[in-house]
C-alpha cells in the first residue's frame, strides 16, 4: 500500500508540474519535484529513451487493460476488480456489464444486487459520455492553477515591458473550486513585445497565437492560458471583464442598458450622448454604474448584482470572512491515525500561523484507511494531548476524535469515551453507495447524536475525483439548524466540502458553520485559505463561522450537552 501512495503522490507532482518534467530529467533535476526519488527519475529517462516503462510492461503483461479500466469505476477499486476476475473472469467493463446484467455478481460474496444496479447505472453514465474513463480530469482544482497563474503573471512581469502590469483573472481570480483555464490581463504601451515573452516562461509547452491583443498558449500540464492586453487606461474595465463570471458579466450589462449606458472590456459608453470613458479600476466602474464594488467571489449572478446597488433595499453586500479571521482549526490528523506528524509538531505549526487553539481529530477505528485508533489507544491520547495542552501559553490544544459514522448512523466509538472529548467531528467514510434514503437518515441519526459537534465534509465529494453521495442536504442542514449541529466546510482543496452552494443554504437556514483544514502534515493546516474561499463564495461572514471566536466564545455555540471543556 505504501508504494501505492508512493507512486500517486510522485504522479500527481508530475501531472501538476509547472514545468516541462521531460527537461527537469535530462538535466537530472526532476527529484527537485515532491514524492520523485532515484527509483522514478530511472523509469522516467526510460520513458523519454525508449517510449515506455519496462516495469509498466511487465505489468501490463500480467493484467487485461480491460481491468485496469474496471479498477477506475467508482466503488469497485483494485481489490474487488481483483476478486470479480479471480472468480468470474471479468476483465473488461463490458464483461463486468454482462455479467450484471446476468445477475452472476451476486453470487460474489461482498456483493450483492444492489451493487449490480449501482454497477449498470455507473456504465450507462459512462456510455452517455462517450465511453473512456469515467474519472477523467477535465479541469485542474485551485491550487496548482493559481501557482502557475501567478508564476506566469511574474514571468511576464519581469521579462516584458517596463511599463507592463500583469494580473490574473477569470475563474482562478474568483478563486473556484477548479478550473479549465488561466486567465491574464495585461497592460502596458508595447502589447507585441508582451504577447512574444508568453512563449519564453518555463511553463509554457506551446503557443497557439501572439500579437497586440494578446496571446493563447498551453501549460506543461494542459491548461490553457488566455493572455488579453490593452492600454494602461482600460486597466479596470479589462479586469472586471475578464474576472467574470460570464454570468455577472451579462447581469451587469442589463443594468448598465436600464441606465443608457454600455459596459465592456473596452470601456462604459453613454448611449444619448455617444461618450466613453475607461477606467484605471473596477471601483470605477462599479461605481459608474451606481453599484458597490463586488468582491470577485462573489460574481456569480448570485444577487450581488442587486445587492450592490447603492443605497441597496437588499441589504447591500456583506463582510466577507477573511483568513485572518480564523482563531483556530478543529479538525487535523497526527500519526496516530493518518496524519505524517506528532501532536507536538502540529501544535507548534498551529501556533505559528497565530492560532489560539488546535483540536486534534485523529480518525476512528472503524474508518477504513490508515492506523486504527483502538479505544484504549484513544484513551492514551487524550492523555497525551492534556499533557501537551498543559505545557503551552496562551494556546489551547483539544483532545477531540473524527469519528466514523457507520450504515445505521450510529458512532463507533461508546459515548464514555466521546464523553471524555473536547470536540467530536461526525463524519462518513464508509459504505459511500447506499440509497439517499438511507444515507440521509445515517447522517441525521449522527446529527441528533448529543456528543457530536460537527459533521465533516457533509457530501462526500473530492473534486474530478468522486461525486457527492446521494443525500437530501437540505434534510440534514434542517435537523443541523434545530440540534444546534455544526456543518464543515472542510478546506482540503480536493474537498472544499460542504460546496459554495450548500454552505450558504445552511447559513441562511441558521446553521453554524465550520472551516477546518483537515491537516494530515503541519504545512497543510494553510489549506484553510481554501475553506475561506468557498466560504466567501458562500457570502459568509465572519459572524457566520464559528472558529473565527476564541474557544471560550465558540463554546456558547455548541450543543448543551457537547460542552465538555
Amino acid at each position: 500500500m505504501h508504494r501505492v501512495l508512493a507512486y500517486r503522490s510522485a504522479a500527481r507532482s508530475v501531472r501538476e508540474a509547472s514545468v516541462s518534467v521531460a527537461s527537469l530529467a535530462r538535466a537530472g533535476r526532476v527529484t527537485e519535484l515532491q514524492g520523485l526519488g532515484k527509483t522514478l527519475e530511472e523509469k522516467i529517462l526510460a520513458l523519454l529513451d525508449t517510449g515506455t516503462i519496462p516495469a509498466a510492461e511487465r505489468l501490463k503483461a500480467r493484467f487485461p487493460a480491460g481491468l485496469v479500466e474496471i479498477t477506475r469505476l467508482p466503488g469497485i477499486g483494485a481489490k474487488r476488480a481483483r476478486k470479480l476476475h479471480d472468480e468470474l473472469g471479468i476483465d473488461s467493463p463490458q464483461a463486468l456489464r454482462d455479467a450484471a446484467l446476468a445477475q452472476r455478481l451476486r453470487g460474489v460474496k461482498g456483493f450483492g444486487p444492489k451493487f449490480e444496479q449501482s454497477v449498470l447505472q455507473t456504465l450507462q453514465e459512462r456510455d452517455v459520455k462517450g465511453g473512456g474513463d469515467v474519472l477523467s480530469i477535465r479541469r485542474v482544482t485551485l491550487p496548482p492553477a493559481l501557482e502557475v497563474a501567478q508564476a506566469l503573471a511574474a514571468g511576464l512581469q519581469e521579462r516584458g515591458p517596463a511599463d507592463a502590469q500583469v494580473l490574473v483573472a477569470g475563474s482562478i481570480r474568483r478563486q473556484v473550486e477548479a478550473v479549465k483555464d488561466i486567465d491574464l490581463i495585461a497592460v502596458t504601451q508595447h502589447p507585441q513585445e508582451l504577447a512574444q515573452v508568453l512563449g519564453q516562461l518555463e511553463q509554457i509547452e506551446s503557443v497557439s497565437s501572439a500579437g497586440v491583443a494578446g496571446a493563447r498558449a498551453r501549460t506543461h500540464f494542459g491548461l490553457p492560458v488566455d493572455l488579453r492586453i490593452a492600454a494602461p487606461t482600460q486597466l479596470g474595465n479589462l479586469l472586471q471583464h475578464f474576472s467574470g463570471s460570464g454570468r455577472h458579466n451579462a447581469a451587469l450589462r442589463e443594468a448598465a442598458v436600464k441606465l443608457g449606458l454600455h459596459v465592456s472590456e473596452y470601456g462604459i459608453e453613454d448611449a444619448k450622448t455617444g461618450g466613453s470613458r475607461t477606467c484605471l479600476t473596477e471601483e470605477e466602474v462599479y461605481t459608474a454604474l451606481r453599484r458597490a464594488w463586488i468582491a470577485p467571489e462573489l460574481r456569480e449572478d448570485r444577487g450581488e448584482i442587486a445587492a450592490s446597488l447603492l443605497e441597496s433595499r437588499n441589504g447591500g453586500l456583506p463582510q466577507l470572512i477573511e483568513e485572518s479571521d480564523i482563531k483556530g482549526d478543529l479538525h487535523c490528523h497526527t500519526v496516530a491515525s493518518d496524519g505524517h506528524a506528532s501532536i507536538e509538531e502540529m501544535a507548534a505549526a498551529a501556533m505559528q500561523r497565530g492560532y489560539r487553539y488546535l483540536a486534534i481529530t485523529d480518525h476512528s477505528a472503524s474508518h477504513g484507511f490508515g492506523n486504527a485508533v483502538s479505544p484504549d489507544q484513544l484513551r492514551r491520547q487524550i492523555e497525551r494531548v492534556r499533557e501537551c495542552d498543559a505545557k503551552l501559553d496562551g494556546f489551547k490544544l483539544l483532545c477531540g476524535s473524527e469519528v466514523n459514522v457507520l450504515p445505521d448512523g450510529s458512532l463507533d466509538y461508546e459515548d464514555e469515551l466521546l464523553s471524555q472529548l473536547d470536540w467530536v467531528i461526525a463524519s462518513v467514510h464508509t459504505a459511500f453507495g447506499i440509497g439517499e434514503q438511507e444515507m440521509t437518515k445515517r447522517i441525521i441519526t449522527a446529527i441528533e447524536h448529543p456528543l457530536v459537534d460537527a459533521i465533516g465534509h457533509p457530501t462526500g465529494r473530492l473534486i474530478e475525483r468522486r461525486e457527492p453521495y446521494a443525500v437530501d442536504i437540505e434534510q440534514v442542514i434542517a435537523a443541523a439548524a434545530e440540534t444546534k449541529t455544526m456543518l464543515e466546510i472542510n478546506a482540503n482543496p480536493d474537498r472544499r466540502d460542504l460546496s459554495e452552494l450548500h454552505a450558504r443554504a445552511a447559513a441562511e437556514a441558521g446553521v453554524t458553520l465550520v472551516i477546518d483544514s483537515d491537516a494530515h502534515w503541519p504545512a497543510t493546516l494553510a489549506n484553510m485559505r481554501w475553506g475561506v474561499a468557498t466560504a466567501r463564495r458562500a457570502w459568509l461572514t465572519k459572524a457566520q463561522v464559528a472558529n473565527t471566536r476564541t474557544w471560550p466564545q465558540l463554546q456558547r455555540l455548541r450543543k448543551p450537552s457537547a460542552r465538555r471543556a
